[in-house]
């Protein structure tokens, strides 16, 4: 297969790359840190340095490749809002890294995907979006948004035969985690969910949530009222 993955130079989306191309597939790697590509090179990857950000160089660049068959849209960050201090720019920022930088990838991708025999759309999501967590409003926000966006691409695209999947990992061992300064339940380490996201992959799963015993916990909490949700979200934030 020809494989995109965007977001390839940290964490799950370069365990990813890594993997894809162990297993002889041909594979992209987009990101900004050249460094990081450089090493992802010599492993026989190939490689673009692409600021997603930038709609009009997105374009650009993806439109020197003929077809894609599986594309993974892993870029995306992580920042918490510490009250009483609301960040709108942290806000606008995380939206632009996590929402508006896979839209720009799925539309230079669709015209390279439609080329393929069996394409494959994949975004990578996050399960905070189950649940509102505190801290969460710019992150959950967004993952929220990306779980709507790949979600209604799956109706849209049916028609044309482009599955698409949508990925909720739980916590993942990963430098966005290493910042984080609270305890992190079902810790994985990125091998593992890797696994678990080509495995899902491979099934053309809609979505993909891992590691299940915690992913399951999130869901069954987030199909409480939503009052009691609240109340239960204030008294863990006190602990």
């Amino acid at each position: 297969m020809n494989i995109v993955i965007t977001g390839a130079t940290s964490g799950i989306g370069k365990q990813l790359a890594l993997d894809y191309q162990q297993e002889g597939h041909t594979v992209w790697a987009i990101g900004r840190n050249q460094k990081q590509l450089d090493e992802l090179a010599q492993h026989g990857i190939r490689t673009g340095q692409v600021d997603l950000l930038s709609r009009d160089q997105t374009l650009a660049w993806f439109n020197n490749l003929e077809r894609v068959d599986l594309a993974i849209l892993s870029a995306g960050s992580c920042e918490y809002i510490d009250m009483p201090d609301f960040d709108s720019n942290l806000v606008s920022r995380v939206m632009r890294i996590n929402v508006e930088t896979m839209a720009h990838s799925i539309e230079a991708l669709l015209p390279l995907l439609r080329k393929s025999d069996a394409p494959h759309l994949a975004g990578i999501g996050s399960s905070a979006a189950y649940v509102h967590l505190p801290r969460a409003e710019a992150y959950g926000s967004s993952k929220a948004a990306v779980a709507y966006l790949i979600d209604t691409l799956r109706i849209s695209l049916e028609p044309e035969n482009i599955a698409v999947s949508l990925v909720c990992p739980g916590f993942v061992e990963t430098p966005l985690t290493d910042l984080n300064d609270f305890p992190m339940p079902s810790l994985i380490s990125v091998e593992a969910a890797s696994n678990c996201i080509r495995k899902g992959l491979a099934k053309k799963s809609r979505e993909i949530h891992f590691p299940k015993r915690f992913t399951m916990l999130l869901k069954l909490l987030g199909i409480l009222p939503r009052p009691l949700w609240v109340k239960l979200a204030q008294r863990l934030r006190k602990t």
